[in-house]
């Protein structure tokens, strides 16, 4: 009995510490990439929502997001309510996801970390800032937004199959992230079809989806017995 509850505490007290062997790098590699990408789609929904310093309460079709720091107030750019909704719910998620990885960055790592733009992921937003208000900002979200969120598909599953077993709330998390974002780009590429007659959009821009991964047959570990 002492020695179960020792394997237990044992086990506890790994689950709350860093990854092992070459898990604990990839895990502070991945969950700071997905902070910086979620950070960047919480400027690519403002400029899709409007942002609003304060909100009356009432529910409404109109209401913005909460603005970012480091960016200005924003006027809605889309004129689709669906889009507007859209990218509510994908600001008011992806924004709490931010905070619940950066709490496992500083639990179990020690590191706070605070989201930053990347080069590509500024591009993106450039094209939405420089699209027009109305009907072209909207086409240019759909496919913005849905190929910025394909991006993140690899990292996640890496992330299903490749954190540390003890973490479990990692896993779990990315599993929910990837289920939402791949019913995300579904109800996106049915607005395209559905407003813009584009039946056959993809995310992706080549056929790499039908590319073997290459590297390692057997994949990778650090050792064991």
């Amino acid at each position: 009995m002492v020695a179960a509850v020792a394997a237990f505490a044992s086990s506890s007290t790994y689950a709350d510490g860093p990854g092992r062997g070459l898990t604990a790098n990839f895990e502070v590699g991945l969950m700071e990439t997905i902070v910086d990408h979620h950070f960047s789609a919480l400027r690519m929904t403002e400029l899709a929502a409007g942002t609003d310093v304060r909100t009356s309460g009432n529910l409404s079709p109109t209401e913005g997001t909460s603005p970012s720091p480091g960016f200005p107030p924003t006027q809605a750019k889309a004129s689709s309510d669906e889009i507007k909704s859209n990218a509510r719910m994908e600001n008011r998620t992806q924004r709490e996801q931010i905070f619940q990885l950066q709490s496992l960055l500083h639990d179990w790592y020690g590191i706070n970390y605070q989201p930053q733009l990347r080069p590509e992921q500024q591009a993106a937003i450039g094209i939405l800032e420089h699209a027009q208000p109305g009907k072209s900002f909207d086409r240019a979200y759909l496919e913005v937004f849905s190929h910025h969120h394909y991006q993140l598909f690899k990292s996640l599953n890496g992330c299903m199959s490749g954190v540390d077993r003890r973490h479990e709330a990692l896993a779990r998390l990315c599993n929910q992230m990837w289920h939402a974002q791949t019913s995300a780009v579904d109800e996106m590429r049915e607005l395209l079809e559905k407003n813009f007659g584009i039946a056959d959009y993809q995310p992706f821009s080549d056929a790499s989806p039908l590319q073997p991964e290459g590297g390692n047959l057997r994949g990778q570990h650090s050792g064991g017995r």
